[in-house]
């Protein structure tokens, strides 16, 4: 393909909460990669809209912010790795048996997971919900990311710069 019609990488890292997908994403970063927080908690942290409260509400808003930092990344050059997507939103919507506005932005064919790792999940001030919550929401990805024509790749059980190293090898950086 003509270099000058490939697109750049456009990268969800995304799975089971408490995976290590922002210690992930904090690794990347250090290496001089571009790298998106994850949508849903800047909304709790910045708009105070909780899950809890209208869950609807909060995943239509996560699916928004992260077009808009679709949007805002496309002038980025290289790789722009994303703490999940408007995919996770679409996936969440789609559990209540609702669906999104629009499709979505196209990000790279490979999805990057972080399975369920209980040794490392910790609760927090934006993530209140325990281990059997993020335990459904990785396996509703697993099973719905296919759907939407995106490949499931599960990141290792392993210490943060090697699961960096996977992930670049993978995409071939």
């Amino acid at each position: 393909m003509n270099g000058a019609l490939m697109q750049p990488l456009r990268i969800v890292i995304s799975g089971c909460s408490g995976g290590g997908k922002s210690t992930l994403l904090a690794e990347l970063a250090r290496r001089g990669y571009a790298v998106v927080e994850e949508p849903g908690r800047r909304i709790i942290v910045d708009e105070a809209v909780r899950p809890e409260a209208d869950m609807e509400a909060f995943l239509r808003r996560c699916f928004a912010l992260a077009c808009e930092d679709f949007e805002r990344m496309r002038l980025v050059k290289g790789p722009v790795f994303f703490d999940r997507s408007a995919l996770d939103a679409r996936a969440g919507l789609a559990r209540l048996g609702l669906v999104a506005a629009a499709r979505g932005p196209a990000y790279h064919n490979i999805v990057f997971l972080t399975p369920p790792w209980r040794d490392i999940f910790v609760q927090d001030q934006e993530r209140r919900h325990g281990f059997e919550a993020g335990l459904a929401e990785y396996h509703a990805l697993v099973d719905g990311l296919p759907e939407y024509g995106y490949e499931v790749r599960v990141i290792p059980k392993v210490p943060v710069a090697a699961r960096a190293d996977f992930l670049l090898a993978a995409l071939g950086l």
